[in-house]
């Protein structure tokens, strides 16, 4: 979802600056009208035209001469004259009208003509190779990174560029980087395909088996995830959902319901093909008491049709106490499949009062036209005091972290080795390490980033970060106090505007492993492949080590990276089966198969579907 800015573009990718046009231009290489004859030109174009466009030497120069003389590497001398060898052409084309030897002045014109473009190609080109020389000299005396330490975090520095008269701004050519670092993978022959089998429609009014009570639990993406999958539980079970209510006990304490976070009128019309979707239970079944279960974990469907169908059969209300990964990701009916990504990309919207707050983020992040990076940074203290990470920390603070970790009772590790850990590529990134890794992968500083994340932890965590990458933001520095004013003290919410600002990136990186993460790539598969960086953390802090310790430069270091990310770009593959479903990749990360379906892969079993016919008449003769 590429945005296009003001600026235009060469044919040799280098940027050129919109600037004004004239309403009188007519040239002849214009005239493609079918309708008139070659020999003739439109009696309004006169010679005070030419003049016009191509003037003499202390006139204007039109757009393309302007943009020659700002190009390295081009004689400007060479310029004017090629100006007037074309405003020469212009007047010879003009004579034509005189038809007085016709045949010698077309073939000198079309001769000129082709000497022209020949040397433009050759400055284009020429200009090109100066720039990137110029480039890579540049780096090579002004390192982007001066690591002055090995364990300590050090500053992230950018390159000096001095901007001098005959060179185009640095700004401008920063808006322009490499394209391929905003270009979203190849998915052509993909398409979302979750349209409801018609034997599957539910009609209104059919009988039902029971009731469900969900009490969703965990974060927002958590809770999310597990809505979708009781949706098709109760579809598996020929069940009524009662509206799910959210948890307001875990880390969060968010007191918002469904009804605050979601638009659930939507939800349930969207839905009422699938399943019967009410706000309450009925108050016959209210009085009744419920049964009280949590599911088994990564269950079948055969577990749902069976013990549990029982089990509502006999009690008519079923009250679920768990929802997350509940359901397996893969060996459920194609319909099933469906039904829970109609059920997470098309109904669970949020409420307009999250949506138009959220849209009004997008677009501020958009404001000069130009695309952004929603990176979700997962350096907050519950997860690191969680997975035990204290790289770039001081002592205080790794002694606080390790406090919160002992003091959580569910928290079953404890003792953990944190280098090891990070080594082992089970750590977030820092803060240090993604500017380093935005860098590498070619990102320039004037980049537009938003932080998809709570408060970052350290106390001089963001300084490195943020002295490389300035343009960052978050939901409490986009947002003006009044319109954040209703969502400050509910996280679940203010987790919603991350998600559809997250969702709305023209890139979206995450730093490390999470429901969010999981939720956020899915949907931008299911939405065309938008482009998803996940990034090596294993591979990548091994290439931070070394460059650190100086056993390779940053040319070498830059190559790695790219080379150990240039497949985990968000490209479409089909989901991952592992040997159980703890260790497979998840469902809502890669709907693929199941919700997007391959046209090529359609057609070859299409084919081979009309060869069956044949070859079976063939084997009977």
């Amino acid at each position: 979802m590429s945005t296009v800015s003001a600026t235009t573009t060469s044919a040799a990718g280098n940027p050129i600056p919109a600037g004004p046009t004239t309403h009188r231009r007519r040239i002849p290489d214009s005239l493609t009208d079918t309708d008139r004859p070659l020999d003739k030109f439109d009696n309004t174009y006169h010679d005070d035209d030419v003049e016009d466009n191509f003037g003499s030497a202390g006139g204007h120069h039109p757009p393309v001469i302007r943009y020659l003389l700002l190009r390295k590497g081009v004689s400007e001398k060479w310029i004017l004259g090629t100006e007037d060898v074309l405003w020469r052409i212009l007047k010879i084309l003009i004579s034509l009208r005189t038809g007085k030897n016709m045949g010698r002045k077309v073939f000198l014109a079309l001769a000129m003509v082709l000497i022209v473009s020949v040397f433009v190609k050759f400055s284009l080109i020429m200009g090109n190779h100066v720039e990137v020389i110029g480039k890579i000299k540049s780096r090579r005396e002004n390192p982007l990174f001066i690591l002055q330490t090995k364990n300590d975090a050090q500053r992230v520095l950018s390159e000096s560029t001095v901007s001098t008269g005959d060179s185009m701004p640095q700004r401008v050519l920063e808006r322009f980087p490499v394209p391929e670092i905003w270009m979203k993978p190849n998915s052509d022959n993909y398409y979302p395909c979750i349209v409801r089998p018609k034997d599957k429609i539910r009609t209104e009014g059919s009988a039902t088996n029971g009731y469900i009570l969900v009490h969703a639990n965990g974060g927002l993406n958590q809770m999310r995830t597990g809505i979708c999958d009781m949706v098709a539980v109760a579809k598996i079970m020929n069940a009524t959902l009662v509206l799910p209510y959210l948890d307001h006990e875990s880390f969060w304490t968010d007191p918002s319901n469904f009804k605050d976070i979601f638009d659930w009128k939507h939800f349930i019309d969207v839905l009422k093909l699938d399943i019967e979707i009410v706000e309450s239970l009925p108050p016959e079944y209210a009085r009744v008491k419920h049964h009280v279960k949590a599911p088994v974990s990564w269950s079948k469907a055969s577990y749902y049709r069976g013990e549990m169908l029982s089990l509502l059969k006999r009690h008519k209300v079923i009250e679920f106490t768990h929802t997350d990964s509940r359901l397996v990701n893969n060996g459920l009916p194609a319909s099933i499949q469906k039904l829970r990504c109609r059920s997470s990309y098309e109904a669970l919207r949020y409420s307009m009062q999250i949506e138009e707050l959220g849209k009004i983020l997008v677009n501020r992040l958009r404001n000069n036209g130009e695309p952004y990076i929603a990176l979700h940074l997962r350096y907050e203290k519950d997860m690191l005091a969680f997975t035990g990470c204290s790289h770039n920390l001081s002592a205080p603070e790794a002694k606080e972290l390790e406090t919160m970790r002992l003091g959580v009772k569910h928290w079953k590790e404890k003792e953990i080795d944190s280098a090891k850990r990070r080594i082992e590529g089970g750590c977030p990134m820092s803060p240090r390490e993604a500017a380093l890794f935005l860098k590498a992968m070619g990102y320039p500083t004037n980049t537009v980033i938003y932080i998809v994340a709570g408060e970052i932890y350290g106390s001089k965590s963001m300084d490195t970060f943020r002295s490389e990458y300035p343009n960052v933001y978050s939901h409490s520095t986009l947002a003006t106090p009044g319109e954040l004013a209703p969502f400050e003290k509910y996280r679940n919410r203010l987790a919603a505007l991350d998600y559809i600002v997250a969702l709305e990136s023209d890139v979206f990186i995450y730093t490390y492993d999470g429901n969010m993460a999981k939720a956020v790539q899915g949907h931008r598969r299911f939405e065309g492949f938008r482009k998803t960086i996940k990034p090596d953390r294993q591979g990548f802090v091994k290439l931070i080590d070394r460059l650190d310790d100086g056993s390779i430069n940053w040319e070498k270091f830059t190559d790695h990276v790219k080379q150990l990310h240039a497949d985990r770009l968000g490209a479409p593959y089909s989901r991952l089966v592992g040997e159980n479903p703890r260790v497979e990749e998840n469902f809502y990360a890669n709907p693929f198969p199941g919700c997007v379906c391959n046209r090529t892969e359609e057609r070859i079993r299409s084919l081979q579907k009309d060869r069956r016919p044949s070859l079976r008449t063939t084997s009977l003769r």
